[in-house]
């Protein structure tokens, strides 16, 4: 039987027996998927495949089994290639039968031909999918993914040979500054064996002056969030890809090829090189062909085996609840869901300088997720507007720091008026070069998005300007996002968290304003935030993480006899103040209610957590009208 080493470092070792065996027929493909899969299942088989998340590609062995953690940034045409072919040997004229299944190069050796002719010859679809590392995923995600990893990787010399271990950050910094990129045009030369490194070399310095005339320009890697790093990939998928869509986010296990001759800087070499290469004969502009293929070292294929969405990627959880061998986990943890919730309520009220009100509504917000559509309101969602909070201080960039510790995925929108009027928060196609371009409202499910309008200055918005503010709006209301296709708008429904913070009423729609009531101002508000952080012991930091990602996957009902009695319930308060109650109040009570209890660990509404929602709506009512009082206007 294989050894470990054989189906992690070999898998189209692998993959050739099992096609043997059993061609020509088509259980071979089911088989090859088959044996991965059990192969993953056996005792943390998992751990011990290299990440491309969090090791270097340099370090990864060209054709080994890998994985990603992934959002699907875009979706390419699908391609034709050829699953099964024949070669012919030119000498004897012995026929060979291969698979073209997780490869980009047709294998063919040096005495063969491939018989496009033969009957033998089999054609099969597959799709591409543009993949990048999940938008805002907060470090300690990464540290903790990392820290699980068993894979034993080193340095491959064995296809870059003059890279010097250069790591990701080294490839974006190459994107940035071109100069630096045609540096090793040389290096990339000699990997093709075209034996001119120092001509193009050479020819790099010469053509220094006129980059912006005769060269390409850097090649974008398509994050949608600005300052991002990682490494993106074209992940082909066989099969079944029906089942994704634009912003999922997968696991990928898969084989990796980083084969030179996909190296669109070489397009001399590809023209003048008769191996053939999948799908290059459909590219119709150069900046299409530069997307679509482009270098190797900075954008790998992963030839798919075994992909599932994720339900979240937060690693201190069980991958799927929903496993048998996985309830314990969940049903150990509520054990202590009350002195967690506590913790954690102690903690956010410190952050918010002895608001306990405010961090209770901090709390629901964070458990928050749109759970149902119905027509095109989307059920669930609960955006906080944050108000009263000081103006052009570090207190809502230290909150968002408190935040980026406790949820998988967040990102800070500054909301300035150089930024509204220069940030591309939609994204919006380039037929040109035939892609999706991202932009920041490109956003993996159940992102935390927080909205910084205390920076906001007076000034004028610009049309980009308005532009972006009403997709902020309608993203708020409809948690759908508009993209552009130039000729027409297409609605992508979102589930992101969305909190806004701003010295008064905010000028974006929210289903929730809490006016902050500090009730101690420190004298170093830098001094005392970074200390809320390195107090807490990371292991309850660990829980606090659990806590939140855990409650926004759990079922929740409410029961006909709380139904009627909450009905009984509004008509009483409609009788009472019928100017001021509306359907909006029943609706976020609600859903506050809802919070309150899944916060408990209460997967149902209980007289109890309904009265307690009464009772936050009324005590958050009489902060803002008091607010209202002293200001003099509305908030």
């Amino acid at each position: 039987m294989p050894c470990v080493a054989d189906w992690l470092n070999c898998p189209l070792s692998i993959v050739q027996g099992i096609f043997a065996q059993n061609n020509p027929a088509h259980e071979w493909e089911e088989k090859v998927t088959e044996y991965f899969r059990e192969k993953l299942k056996e005792n943390n088989a998992t751990n011990w495949v290299p990440s491309l998340n969090d090791v270097p590609l340099h370090y990864l062995k060209p054709n080994s089994l890998v994985k990603f953690r992934c959002m699907i940034q875009d979706m390419f045409d699908p391609e034709f290639y050829m699953n099964i072919y024949e070669t012919v040997d030119t000498h004897t004229k012995s026929r060979v039968t291969h698979f073209g299944k997780y490869r980009d190069i047709a294998e063919c050796g040096p005495h063969q031909e491939i018989d496009l002719n033969s009957t033998k010859v089999v054609t099969a679809e597959r799709q591409t999918f543009y993949c990048v590392p999940v938008p805002g995923e907060s470090a300690w995600v990464k540290e903790a993914y990392a820290s699980v990893s068993q894979a034993r990787v080193c340095p491959s010399t064995s296809y870059t040979p003059s890279r010097h271990k250069r790591s990701y950050e080294e490839d974006e910094d190459m994107e940035l500054h071109p100069s630096k990129q045609r540096e090793h045009l040389g290096s990339i030369a000699d990997i093709h064996g075209s034996g001119e490194p120092k001509r193009l070399e050479t020819e790099a310095s010469a053509t220094h002056q006129m980059i912006s005339l005769n060269c390409s320009p850097p090649l974008d890697l398509n994050f949608p969030l600005p300052g991002e790093k990682g490494p993106a990939c074209l992940v082909k998928v066989y099969g079944k890809w029906d089942n994704f869509k634009v912003n999922d986010v997968l696991e990928v296990y898969g084989i990796l090829s980083v084969d030179p001759v996909l190296n669109i800087l070489n397009n001399e070499d590809r023209e003048n090189s008769s191996s053939p290469v999948d799908s290059m004969d459909c590219m119709d502009t150069v900046e299409e062909q530069r997307v679509h293929s482009p270098p190797a070292s900075l954008v790998p294929r992963i030839h798919v085996i075994l992909a599932q969405k994720l339900q979240h990627i937060n690693p201190l959880l069980p991958a799927c609840l929903n496993e048998e061998e996985n309830k314990s986990f969940v049903s150990s943890f509520m054990s202590e869901l009350s002195s967690v919730r506590a913790e954690l309520l102690g903690f956010l009220t410190h952050a918010f300088l002895g608001d306990s009100l405010a961090a209770e509504y901090l709390i629901l917000h964070l458990i928050s997720t749109v759970y149902a559509r119905r027509d095109v309101l989307p059920l669930g969602k609960f955006t906080i507007n944050l108000s009263g909070c000081p103006r052009n201080s570090v207190f809502t960039e230290h909150i968002y720091r408190i935040i980026q510790q406790l949820v998988p995925a967040s990102y800070r929108l500054q909301m300035t008026i150089e930024n509204m009027n220069c940030l591309q928060l939609k994204p919006h196609k380039d037929y040109t070069a035939n892609r999706l371009v991202s932009g920041v409202l490109q956003l993996a499910s159940n992102t935390s998005l927080v909205i910084d309008e205390t920076l906001l200055e007076q000034g004028q918005l610009d049309t980009r300007g308005v532009h972006n503010v009403t997709a902020l709006g309608h993203l708020i209301t409809w948690q759908k996002v508009d993209y552009d296709f130039s000729y027409h708008q297409m609605e992508f429904p979102c589930n992101i968290n969305v909190l806004i913070t701003s010295e008064g009423r905010s000028l974006l729609p929210s289903d929730c304003q809490v006016h902050l009531q500090p009730q101690l101002i420190p004298p170093n508000m830098e001094e005392h935030m970074n200390s809320l952080l390195t107090a807490v012991l990371p292991s309850i930091l660990n829980k606090f993480r659990i806590y939140l990602s855990l409650l926004r996957l759990l079922d929740y009902s409410i029961s006909d006899e709380v139904t009627k009695a909450v009905e009984d319930d509004f008509v009483e308060m409609r009788k009472n103040d019928p100017e001021s109650i509306t359907a909006d109040d029943l609706h976020r009570t609600l859903l506050i209610a809802r919070f309150l209890s899944l916060s408990a660990g209460q997967t149902t509404l209980s007289r109890e957590r309904w009265l307690r929602a009464k009772q936050l709506e009324a005590l958050r009512k009489v902060r803002l009208q008091q607010q209202k009082s002293v200001n003099g206007n509305e908030l």
